[in-house]
């Protein structure tokens, strides 16, 4: 490399500046829509139940197979964003969601909803796992939990946006629920606007092509001193990690306590996520509210979820994310407990309002501390397993809920979404490792030895 510094040294020197702006919009959309089509089965299930004459089961069954996707798309796009590059695997995922969910609009019975929501979620999964990767390798460490909340806040908006065109789309005709997977589409967008996006120096740098790696550095340097003025000089310098570890490194000595600690945060997250916010239109409907109704509250819940992404972008970097994840997992349980526990129109929003802002203040500072927790050869593979194993596990998680609702009835549903709080929040506490205001190189270090 032309610079006696290293990708790290450099980038973490630098001022927030138009290249990271630009960063951030793109992927601020790209979640807009990922984060929203998640969530338009939930929305657009109790009308497909109705018209298709669908049972609780099958409508499981649908939504088990955008779980199923997400896996597959997570632990796929892991190992071959490590291969490929970070550029061309982000633009790729967002074209695979975004055509699937035009798709979805298209299916004729529930045969070919599963098989494209299946394949919907292989990109939404996919796209985040690259996301998130590519936020921690271009930010500096004092900024890059800050800037991932900021980036989720407007992601986040996709949430309660898509909640409301579902809201005002379904009632009009039978039909009007395909629209809402028209919506989804529009995220193809963010991809012909991600060409224009560097790809990760630090992956360059890994692979050892440094002379690549020197040419992105050098033409982030010089846009960013035309905006900002002369750059300081690295005040350390930091080694570089140069590609030497397989995918096998996830379970060495040194990976393994983190894989797993990750794996049972995931997990957990996922199955305490999902079976709120995917659950509650059709619960409220099967406890013998209406379908208006429902809709009605569960996108007025929704709205939280944009004020709890900007409070993980104003507390990301000021506390340990160890230690936040902890916090905001067991006010996520005392609330999802409460909400289940009353049967209050007020009580029920109000509360249902406050486990929608938690869960997304607590999204933002996982989808940070996961890919800090790996080297960058495997930081995408390693990001990769663990969310798609927590996806995975969501393949059963509707099975669950059932179960608890037939069996013990409503209240049950909301006991055992408690407990996956709670039981993560612990994990977190005793085995959780800390990463505040770290450089990636120093959480990572390239010279340990992988027995250690």
């Amino acid at each position: 490399m032309n610079s006696k510094f290293s990708v790290g040294a450099r980038l973490e020197r630098l001022p927030i500046a138009s290249f990271h702006r630009y960063v951030i919009w793109i992927l601020a959309f790209a979640f807009f829509f990922e984060l929203g089509d998640i969530n338009t089965l939930s929305y657009t299930a109790p009308a497909i139940e109705k018209n298709w004459n669908l049972s609780i089961d099958e409508i499981g069954t649908i939504t088990s197979a955008t779980f199923l996707g997400m896996f597959l798309g997570a632990a796929i796009i892991g190992y071959v964003s490590d291969k490929i590059g970070r550029k061309k695997s982000l633009i790729s995922t967002v074209l695979v969601y975004s055509v699937f969910s035009l798709l979805n609009a298209f299916a004729t019975n529930m045969t070919t909803l599963f098989i494209t929501r299946l394949v919907t979620g292989f990109g939404l999964a996919a796209m985040t796992v690259v996301g998130i990767t590519y936020i921690s390798e271009v930010f500096p460490a004092k900024k890059r939990g800050t800037y991932q909340g900021l980036i989720m806040t407007v992601g986040l908006c996709g949430i309660p946006v898509t909640a409301y065109v579902a809201r005002f789309l379904i009632p009009v005709t039978p039909w009007a629920w395909r629209l809402v997977y028209v919506w989804g589409a529009l995220g193809f967008i963010c991809a012909i606007l991600a060409i224009r996006m560097k790809e990760s120096p630090r992956w360059y740098e890994n692979q050892g092509r440094f002379d690549k790696a020197d040419q992105v550095m050098c033409a982030i340097e010089e846009e960013i001193s035309k905006e900002k003025g002369a750059l300081p000089t690295p005040t350390e310098e930091i080694v570089p990690s140069v590609s030497g570890r397989s995918y096998g490194a996830l379970f060495s000595r040194r990976y393994i306590g983190r894989t797993i600690v990750l794996l049972i945060l995931w997990i957990l997250q996922t199955l305490g996520f999902y079976g709120f916010m995917s659950w509650v239109p059709t619960l409220l409907v099967a406890h013998g509210f209406s379908l208006v109704h429902s809709l009605a509250w569960s996108s007025a819940m929704s709205i939280g979820a944009v004020p709890g992404a900007f409070i993980a972008y104003l507390v990301s970097d000021r506390i340990d994310r160890k230690w936040l994840v902890v916090m905001f997992g067991f006010l996520i349980s005392v609330c999802g407990l409460l909400y289940g526990l009353t049967f209050n129109t007020t009580m029920i929003v109000v509360f249902g309002f406050l486990v929608a802002m938690f869960i997304q203040t607590f999204a933002p500072l996982l989808y940070a501390y996961t890919p800090e927790l790996y080297p960058t050869e495997i930081r995408n593979s390693g990001s990769g397993l663990v969310y798609g194993v927590g996806r995975l596990a969501n393949v059963f998680g509707p099975m669950i809920v059932v179960f608890f609702f037939n069996d013990y009835g409503y209240k049950s549903v909301f006991v055992y979404i408690a407990a996956t709080w709670i039981i993560l929040a612990l994990v977190t506490a005793f085995f959780g490792p800390r990463t505040k205001g770290r450089t990636l190189e120093v959480i990572n270090p390239v010279h340990e030895s992988l027995e250690a």
